[in-house]
């Protein structure tokens, strides 16, 4: 960029100050921000009040140079950025007639009237001069405009799917047209190391560089090194890049599970894809959480051939064919019981692999194990690991099962690449 930007990200809606709606797109726009190496200064979330939206979009005009609203672009009466951001930028508001023809077309398609009422077509007003995001995913455009003091200001809408796909498609673009440096970002996964741990190798290496740049991010489970440059061309700046991430590829070796890949499960999936090898899952205290985030990645289908959940004893007796006696033995939550849940998965649906997760999430123990103890098994045709887990018993079930899933996937990982299946942080 032509210089160091502060942004600050305003996040419009009661529900979200409420707490009713998580505010994933603050999250995401920053993430996506970090790969062209702007630094998000500010998170604020405002209801849908006027006078305090008016008042937030005050104290962002002087702490920050861009501006970036989500929420309150639709047709309800409470839907009201638009028309505050563009008063107090001393902007007009006019009917962009391209966007309402789209506008009629999306509804008409869908079945709805063809009179538009005027609430709909408020969807297609806009600043004068803006520059216009097309909303391939929804109804209501975004845009962009500079003001007379010099801010950016950028308007997405608020859910999700469309802001996320809006930024990434049309505000990515434009932020990179505001420079005549290119800004290139690469995410280093890594899963067996902490942030801080991260931190206390690269600390020296990264408090002495300017570009590129390194920053360790904290995930759900695992976490990611950040590698940015900036230069002429694309093709310099990965030039720079290259000996640093070779350099933390020498240092981390075989914790990193992959490259610019949002999580294990699709490096996962990328392997089997290479080796065209399947697996089937046997899930209890996952719930299914192990079949939902694979199947949440196209074309899943081809290598994963099914799970089942057997989340009481009697399930895993009936659907897996345990042994009760093994059960009563050693009880659920046991070495024993997550060997055979792999085992008898893999040979029921015939797959190359199975897994086979088993523990408490929480908030109950059972009297012999705390909570957060969980056993993950991978059963293959060279045999069958088995890992025990201490999640923590102040963690949520959510996290428990996410970080389960996270650990029997990168066993599954580590396999497929001929590494030493289970490696002790």
């Amino acid at each position: 960029m032509k210089k160091a930007y502060n942004v600050e990200i305003l996040s419009v809606g009661t529900e979200i100050l409420l707490g009713h709606t998580t505010n994933t797109d603050a999250r995401d726009i920053s993430l996506m921000l970090s790969e062209l190496g702007i630094n998000v200064k500010y998170h604020t979330v405002v209801g849908d009040n006027p006078r305090r939206l008016a008042d937030c979009i005050e104290i962002a005009r002087k702490r920050a140079d861009i501006i970036i609203s989500t929420g309150g672009l639709g047709p309800t009466c409470d839907d009201l950025t638009k028309q505050i951001l563009a008063k107090s930028f001393g902007l007009e508001l006019e009917m962009h007639e391209d966007e309402k023809a789209c506008l009629y077309d999306y509804l008409t398609n869908r079945g709805y009237s063809k009179e538009m009422t005027e609430n709909n077509l408020k969807q297609a007003m806009l600043p004068v001069g803006c520059t216009v995001f097309h909303n391939d995913w929804g109804t209501a455009p975004g845009c962009a405009f500079t003001g007379d003091d010099g801010t950016i200001v950028i308007m997405l809408p608020g859910p999700p799917k469309e802001c996320n796909a809006m930024f990434r498609a049309c505000v990515m673009p434009y932020l990179r047209s505001l420079s005549d440096e290119q800004i290139v970002s690469h995410a280093i996964h890594i899963f067996g190391m902490s942030e801080s741990a991260m931190d206390q190798i690269f600390r020296d290496e990264m408090n002495a560089m300017t570009n590129p740049t390194m920053a360790p991010y904290a995930k759900e489970g695992d976490c990611l090194l950040q590698v940015t440059a900036k230069a002429e061309s694309v093709e310099k700046a990965e030039e720079m890049m290259k000996p640093v991430i070779e350099h933390v590829k020498d240092v981390l070796g075989d914790i990193i599970f992959g490259i610019d890949v949002d999580t294990v499960e699709d490096s996962v999936m990328r392997l089997l894809q290479e080796k065209k090898m399947t697996f089937a899952a046997a899930e209890s205290c996952t719930g299914g959480e192990l079949a939902k985030r694979f199947t949440d990645i196209p074309g899943a289908s081809e290598f994963f051939l099914g799970g089942v959940t057997t989340y009481t004893n009697e399930a895993k007796a009936k659907l897996l064919g345990i042994d009760p006696k093994l059960i009563e033995e050693k009880t659920a939550v046991s070495y024993e019981v997550a060997k055979e849940m792999a085992e008898r998965v893999r040979a029921l649906l015939g797959a190359d692999m199975g897994i086979g997760v088993t523990g408490l999430a929480g908030p109950d123990g059972d009297g012999v194990h705390e909570v957060g103890t969980v056993f993950v098994s991978l059963a293959t045709k060279d045999g069958t690991y088995v890992r025990e887990l201490h999640v923590g018993d102040r963690r949520t079930r959510s996290y428990v099962r996410r970080v389960s899933g996270n650990y029997i996937f990168d066993m599954m990982r580590r396999y497929l690449q001929g590494l030493e299946v289970i490696k002790e942080n």
